[in-house]
């Protein structure tokens, strides 16, 4: 087939080797504008840019992707399908409708559910046992279109936001690639979503990395690792930072304050939460690096009843 490629993160890498990898001739790689970063202001591309220049392809980056002009270098390219995945810009109904398969997106989840902008790190802190990847037919609405095809997985025990966002890239760049292959052969049978089975993934902000301890120790620890690597689970330590990067779940439950240091050793420390406790096992206090609690404990030592946060 031949493609128009939209994608921007990481996340959209592996779906545009697998496309090249299948022998689709992808016409061109559609990405946001380059930024600026730093204090040195230095330009940086997005990752599917990177991925783009590798392998020599056409590059465009409009600032909007609706202006008649960029429209209009879609429709001389004449594409027989555009695949979105983690763009960033909205498409409006002329470019949906411009190719003859239309628009079809890969999205981290099993839609209906999760819907929006963090499918992967809600389904981390939700607690949820399985998810996977869809790929729709794109309509107007924001992830609402008619789904093709899904594939599932089980969560890890331990699973993270980080760990979770590199297997489902590598689901959704196996799936994408079948999804063509069988919309080729006439096999897809478009399924329209039950709306009122969806769920909005809202946007991470960084404040929700900011742990309420008079909330349980399971809802604590599932924000841990679905906020790990980015924007990440913190408090306050005597009037500092400190991000936990990694904590296990107690049943017990103790007396004192949310938040309290409650018991210690030379490997750990336990915190008080809302529901039993949580026993802390990686962290990073501001100004340092990431370390395991035991290498903390030798730097620092602890006294019961100091309050976190």
């Amino acid at each position: 087939m031949k493609i128009v490629f939209m994608g921007t993160p990481d996340f959209s890498v592996n779906a545009l080797e697998s496309l090249i990898e299948a022998g689709h001739e992808v016409a061109a790689v559609v990405t946001q504008p380059d930024k600026k970063k730093g204090r040195g202001e230095k330009v940086q591309f997005s990752p599917v840019k990177e991925a783009a220049l590798k392998h020599g392809l056409t590059i465009y980056q409009p600032e909007r992707v609706r202006d008649e002009e960029f429209v209009n270098i879609l429709k001389d390219i004449a594409p027989d399908v555009i695949i979105v995945i983690a763009f960033g810009q909205i498409l409006p109904k002329e470019i949906l409708e411009l190719a003859p398969y239309g628009c079809i997106n890969v999205h981290a989840s099993l839609l209906p559910k999760y819907r929006g902008a963090a499918p992967i790190q809600w389904a981390v802190i939700d607690g949820e046992e399985k998810t996977g990847v869809t790929t729709m037919q794109m309509d107007e609405g924001l992830d609402t279109g008619d789904i093709l095809e899904t594939a599932e997985i089980v969560l890890d025990e331990k699973e993270t936001g980080g760990s979770l966002f590199d297997k489902l890239a590598s689901v959704g760049a196996k799936l994408i690639v079948q999804t063509l292959e069988n919309a080729q052969n006439g096999k897809l049978n478009p399924v329209k979503q039950d709306n009122e089975k969806s769920n909005y993934a809202k946007m991470l902000k960084k404040e929700l990395g900011n742990i309420d301890f008079s909330k349980s120790a399971v809802e604590i620890e599932r924000l841990i690792r679905g906020l790990n690597p980015w924007p990440s689970a913190y408090t306050k330590f005597r009037e500092k930072t400190l991000k936990i990067w990694d904590a296990d779940v107690s049943e017990k439950d103790y007396e004192g304050n949310y938040g309290e240091i409650v018991d210690f050793d030379k490997t750990t420390f336990t915190v008080k939460t809302g529901k039993g406790s949580l026993i802390i096992n990686e962290l990073q206090l501001e100004g340092k690096k990431r370390m395991t609690t035991d290498a903390f404990l030798l730097g620092n030592k602890l006294e019961k009843g100091e309050v976190l946060g």
